[in-house]
């Protein structure tokens, strides 16, 4: 597999030179913070382009293309084909430098989502977090959610209340800002008020109109894709399951299967996201990779740790632990790598994803989720795996 490392640009603490001693070649990353109603120009990515070739590096993958919430609620016929218009012209743009391979997501509102940033664990580092019981305290007693009662339990009200009333203000705006406030991947920024305005839109969004946009803006971009010679990628939902009121339809290997019959396409396929697809009990994530292995153009591995007492919540753990069978996944990927090989295949860009805050990476401001030396920790690791499966089968 292609070794990767996601790069957030030249305002990452993480930088090129650092990247290139991990043992990563290629770079994963995107125009952050460009406005999402213009297309990425050919000069802003042939700029950043070159940037990282003269780091001894290539783009490998773009993570992300932004879907714009005007085509994931098409509300606004108009706006909606506007945004896709822009997404095209971005892979147009893209295609033109060479860049074949973009990660998107079809989430509502939020990316990914964690209730805590830095939870201690039993080794000395920090790791990602979501804890149930605190998001509830979020959505019942901060947020306030109308409506949202209705989806709990009297003993999961109680102990959310519990959870909030135990928070002092510091604690109940940390809870907010790592919500809400934008994490890697999210282009909005946003306080209570906005967000609740923002959840109000999807009122009369239910997952099967939701499905149908999603429809629509596959059956537009991925024409478009097939003729530029360019792999459409989409992760999955984080948390794989509903949140707030909102629909998630890219949780289940239904859903997977789902998505690739709407266009069946070399270019429409999958981020495959062990740590996401991870969380649910009921996901085979072995069985998952051998099913999806010709349709997976990009991959994340982690692993996620379901909690005995409450299998809703979950933490990140070490790259090898947790509830994924790594050596399994990277099995049936080795397999396909060397299907590919055989057939004159697609490349298999992979990345180590998130990672434990360790040694110096507890002193050093990165972004959450992407510290330096936990990354490369769980890159080592991966990578041994995938050299003793190749050694073995």
């Amino acid at each position: 597999m292609e070794h990767t490392w996601r790069w957030f640009g030249p305002q990452d603490p993480v930088t090129l030179a650092d990247i290139r001693q991990t043992g990563a070649t290629g770079i994963v990353t995107a125009l952050h913070g460009h406005t999402p109603d213009a297309p990425w120009s050919v000069e802003e990515i042939a700029e950043r382009k070159a940037l990282i070739e003269a780091a001894g590096l290539s783009w490998s993958v773009v993570e992300s293309v932004p879907v714009p919430e005007a085509i994931k609620q098409a509300l606004d016929i108009e706006a909606r084909d506007r945004a896709i218009a822009v997404f095209c012209s971005t892979l147009e743009h893209l295609a033109a430098c060479g860049i074949d391979t973009v990660c998107y997501n079809f989430m509502p509102i939020l990316d990914w989502t964690r209730t805590e940033l830095e939870w201690p664990t039993d080794t000395g580092g920090r790791a990602l977090r979501f804890d149930q019981t605190a998001f509830a305290a979020f959505e019942l007693f901060i947020l306030e959610r109308p409506g949202a009662q209705a989806l709990y339990s009297e003993a999961e009200i109680g102990a959310a209340r519990q959870c909030f009333e135990g928070m002092d203000d510091t604690e109940r705006a940390r809870l907010v800002d790592t919500l809400i406030a934008g994490l890697p991947g999210a282009d909005q920024h946003y306080t209570l008020s906005q967000f609740l305005e923002h959840l109000k839109a999807y009122e009369a969004i239910d997952e099967n109109r939701l499905r149908d946009n999603y429809r629509h803006f596959l059956q537009q971009v991925v024409p478009v894709a097939e003729r530029l010679g360019i792999r459409l990628a989409v992760h999955p939902d984080d948390p794989p399951r509903p949140l707030l009121g909102l629909p998630r339809i890219v949780s289940t290997a239904e859903d997977a299967r789902w998505v690739l019959e709407q266009v069946r396409s070399p270019a429409n396929g999958l981020t495959f996201c062990t740590g996401s697809y991870g969380v649910r009990e009921d996901n085979d994530i072995v069985a998952m990779a051998r099913e999806f292995a010709p349709h997976i153009h990009f991959i994340h591995l982690r692993a996620t740790r379901r909690d005995a007492h409450d299998p809703s919540s979950f933490i990140e753990a070490e790259h090898l632990d947790g509830d994924v069978d790594m050596v399994g996944v990277i099995r049936e990927l080795v397999s396909e790598e060397r299907r590919r090989a055989e057939n004159g295949g697609a490349r298999l860009p992979m990345r180590p994803d998130h990672g434990h805050q360790l040694c110096d990476d507890r002193a050093r401001q990165t972004n959450p989720g992407y510290p330096l030396i936990g990354r490369l920790k769980g890159l080592a690791e991966l990578r041994g795996v995938e050299r003793a499966v190749k050694a073995l089968i």
